[in-house]
């Protein structure tokens, strides 16, 4: 629930950005864009430390304590006095918010064996993903009739009820905090002293955090299949946020939706998402299990690449067939239909790109970290120019743009790392 909520709130106001101008006074489009975008700058710097610290100190406080700064950093949004304070503690809330995307794929890398991932990191992405599609639905019709004030207030009043149900029910994944703390209870000294502890001295316990917040920054500048495989999901990302920020305009231009019928107009990026779960995730196991059958039992990280190849072919299509006929104006259903390509290529390219992260490293919450940084960080940036840039290349130009590019970074790079992955990996001295 955690995973669902958080990505609920980054979006939950997007089909409200026209009252939220008219609350403010804001004129300025790229400020307007900052006030829904500003949550993904902290959500890209957040898991840089919070995901260190669930392999501190285990995954199930930083969820919960993060989920009750998220709740009052909500109701702040929600009663912000000016742009300035709604901006702030927007930002506030996505960094409180980011935890269970830091902390996620490391509980996934815990519960389940490399044979099994596919189908739960399937389910667990679709929670980031689907959230931003649910969100903007439910937050037209409730801007539209009872005020942009209570999206936020509903948000927090879902962080409450996560919070009643998580505290109690949710238990630590992280195997070497739960033999610390199994090593606590039994009053064995013996067994105590051999589990390694976060250091008792104060200067040897400051070492070993900097080792643990540098450990994210480290993976992304120092493995190049990272930083690629990182940079290629940060621009899906950064797309997906992109329409976000232009489909309330575009649909209310072009067929007169408002607010809450125009937030319907994220349906389909939420069915291509759900699509990819269900037809995308079976097989990518399927997949790995028989080309590691075929390695003697023995799977790899570029075993999960092969699923990669497939997702990326229908990012381009879906951009495409969303910017032409929305340039067009044909029927409204070919624009959302083209989003929903869209939304199934890119969900089948996320899944692989996870996976082979928390394969490929040991401290796979780290690893999944290293990549929000670039995902969050383009989910922000590309609102803040994207209205500009479909003003002067028009719908069809500007996708077509962004299609070009998902064509150069999402077929390429992909192949090269499935069949030169391994040996760069062995050959690499990041040991991590």
């Amino acid at each position: 629930m955690y995973t669902f909520v958080t990505p609920l709130a980054s979006s939950m106001m997007a089909p409200g950005l026209g009252e939220v101008a008219i609350k403010y006074s804001i004129t300025d489009p790229t400020t307007l864009a900052m006030t829904l975008s500003i949550f993904l700058l902290s959500f890209a710097l957040a898991p840089l430390i919070l995901a260190p610290l669930s392999e501190m100190y285990g995954r199930t406080w930083v969820l919960h304590i993060c989920n009750l700064f998220s709740l009052g950093f909500n109701l702040g949004c929600a009663f912000a006095p000016n742009t300035g304070a709604l901006i702030g503690f927007r930002f506030l809330a996505g960094f409180a918010g980011s935890a269970p995307i830091a902390c996620g794929g490391g509980s996934i890398s815990d519960l389940f064996s490399e044979r099994d991932r596919a189908s739960a990191m399937a389910t667990y992405t679709l929670g980031p993903l689907i959230g931003p599609v649910v969100g903007p639905i439910a937050g037209g019709f409730i801007a539209q009739t009872i005020g942009i004030k209570w999206v936020f207030i509903i948000i927090a009043v879902l962080c409450g009820v996560s919070a009643i149900i998580g505290i109690p029910l949710l238990r630590e994944t992280y195997a070497p905090i739960i033999r610390l703390r199994r090593a606590k209870r039994s009053g064995d000294p013996e067994a105590l002293a051999k589990i390694p502890s976060v250091m008792e001295s104060g200067e040897s316990k400051l070492h070993y955090l900097w080792i643990n917040l540098s450990r994210p920054i480290i993976m992304l500048t120092r493995s190049f299949i990272c930083f690629i495989l990182s940079l290629y999901m940060s621009f899906l990302y950064g797309i997906f946020y992109l329409m976000f920020t232009t489909f309330a305009q575009f649909f209310k231009t072009a067929y007169g939706f408002e607010p809450g019928v125009g937030g319907l107009a994220y349906l389909g990026l939420g069915i291509g998402f759900m699509i990819a779960t269900i037809v995308g995730a079976k097989p990518a196991d399927q997949v790995y299990k028989y080309l590691a059958d075929k390695n003697g039992g023995k799977g790899k990280p570029e075993m999960r690449i092969p699923a990669l190849f497939f997702g990326s072919l229908f990012v381009p299509v879906g951009l495409f067939w969303y910017g032409w006929s929305a340039q067009a104006k044909v029927h409204w259903m070919m624009p959302i239909v083209g989003s929903g390509i869209f939304g199934f290529g890119m969900m089948s390219s996320f899944l692989p790109i996870q996976l082979y992260l928390v394969d490929a490293f040991q401290y796979a919450a780290s690893a999944t970290a290293a990549a929000s940084v670039f995902r969050s960080m383009l989910g922000f940036a590309f609102p803040l120019f994207g209205q500009q840039m479909f003003d002067t290349l028009g719908l069809g130009g500007g996708n077509s743009l962004l299609a070009g590019l998902a064509i150069i970074l999402g077929i390429p790079f992909p192949i090269w790392v499935y069949y030169k992955g391994e040996a760069i990996r062995a050959r690499s001295t990041l040991k991590l």
